[in-house]
This record gives structure tokens, sequence and C-alpha cells, in this order.
């Protein structure tokens, strides 16, 4: 009985974590948002000795400029940002 109860007991909430960033792009001017699920979206990168993942997000606007705005960035093992680069736009505030 008590094994029936833990399986269909309520399981806790689960807050995903997001990193949330907005460029503006360098042919248009558009502002984009953009985020990065920081429980799958990140990877590892091995030769560092495995501290270190990175992302890369390729966003493209809403208006009829088709440009790409390609960002990297590189997280620490505490999921915090160490580095950022972007190809395309720049980065807004």
């Amino acid at each position: 009985m008590n094994f029936l109860k833990k399986l269909f007991a309520p399981r806790p909430a689960y807050t995903k974590s997001y990193y949330t960033f907005t460029v503006k792009c360098k042919r248009c001017g558009e502002t984009i948002t953009g985020r990065v699920d920081l429980d799958n979206d990140l990877s590892v990168e091995y030769e560092a000795g495995g501290d270190v993942f990175h992302a890369r997000k390729v966003l493209m606007g809403e208006n009829k400029c088709f440009q790409r705005v390609e960002v990297i960035f590189k997280f620490n093992s505490e999921r915090q940002v160490v580095e950022k680069e972007i190809i395309g736009g720049e980065f807004v505030g």
C-alpha cells in the first residue's frame, strides 16, 4: 500500500532555469530576445576539463530582414556566463 501512495503522490514542482538575452540586428536594427535553457541547451567542453559549458543560438527577427544573428555563450560550472560572442548583431543591455 505504501508503494501505491508513493507512486501516485503529487511530485514537487520543478522550475526551469533560463538565461535570457537581447540582441540588436546590425542590418535592420530590430531587437530580438532569446533564451538559453540551462538544463538542456548546454554542451560540455571536455578539452577544458569538463568545467566549461557552451551554447550556440542562431536568431532571426520577425521583420522582413532575414539576417541571422549568431550568439555563442560560455558558462562555468555554476551556469554563469563567462564569455559571450555575437556575429551579425550587438548585445543590448
